[in-house]
């Protein structure tokens, strides 16, 4: 009887284990800036772009750098993204597909890494993109664009993530920058040619995308689930087996 409630009381340790594996494997590990302050998206003072191109059919594309300083690199398991195609219906999630790749070293000249195309998911309506003199609008209506990834692991150094997409609506899809202005290392490339700094129109200033990386750290990371459920009932085994001999010896 006190293997059975051993047993018993164990099963309950390996699943509150595999809630906290699922819970830990969609940790933020870098996030780029804010794509909304407050649900709103406002233009820059003295800038004019409200959103850059990036078609996969066209093709345009953007990218921005992070880096991985952790010792042991990251987990990756997904992405977030942050665009609009203007005049869409609110509440309509327009985004049909999703290209990615991430580079290590040089934008144009770097290794790829990692790379895939994905049918992106619907993380939500989470804001507009407006002018400082038209804040009510809702025209450009930006959606956080989810794209869960097979899992890979980045060492730690300096890379740049690329990504473009399509969508059903009348105009884009469109990277909006981040909501609080900053200037940055942001780039685009059009018609498929190299990737360069993008500058405003107008200000002449550079600016930042918003987008999160999801996974696990080398720190944080744990077993898969599974992994956890065989290796507690292999140990469960061990220990009814060390019981029974202590008891027949």
């Amino acid at each position: 009887m006190r293997l059975v409630h051993f047993l018993r009381d164990s099963a309950v340790v390996v699943a509150l284990t595999a809630s906290l594996a699922t819970t830990a494997s969609g940790q933020v590990l870098h996030d780029n800036g804010p794509a909304v302050i407050g649900g709103l998206s406002v233009l820059r003072p003295g800038a004019a772009i409200f959103g850059v191109g990036m078609q996969t059919d066209v093709p345009n594309a953007v990218a921005d750098d992070f880096t991985v300083a952790v010792a042991g690199g990251w987990n990756v398991t997904g992405f977030s993204f942050f665009g609009y195609q203007t005049g869409g219906v609110n509440g309509a999630f327009t985004f049909t597909g999703l290209s990615w790749s991430i580079v290590a070293g040089d934008v144009n000249t770097g290794s790829v890494v990692q790379s895939g195309s994905v049918v992106p998911t619907n993380g939500g309506l989470v804001g507009y993109r407006v002018s400082g003199t038209d804040q009510g609008s809702t025209t450009r209506a930006i959606f956080q664009i989810d794209a869960d990834v097979p899992d890979f692991v980045l060492g730690m150094g300096q890379y740049w993530l690329q990504w473009s997409m399509t969508g059903t609506g009348i105009s884009g899809p469109w990277q909006t920058s981040t909501a609080d202005g900053v200037e940055g290392n942001a780039h685009q490339s059009l018609d498929g040619t190299d990737f360069a700094l993008r500058l405003d129109d107008l200000d002449g200033l550079s600016m930042e995308y918003p987008f999160i990386i999801r996974g696990t750290a080398a720190s944080t990371v744990v077993p898969e689930p599974s992994t956890w459920s065989m290796m507690i009932v292999g140990g469960l085994a061990m220990v009814a087996f060390s019981r029974r001999r202590r008891r027949i010896d």
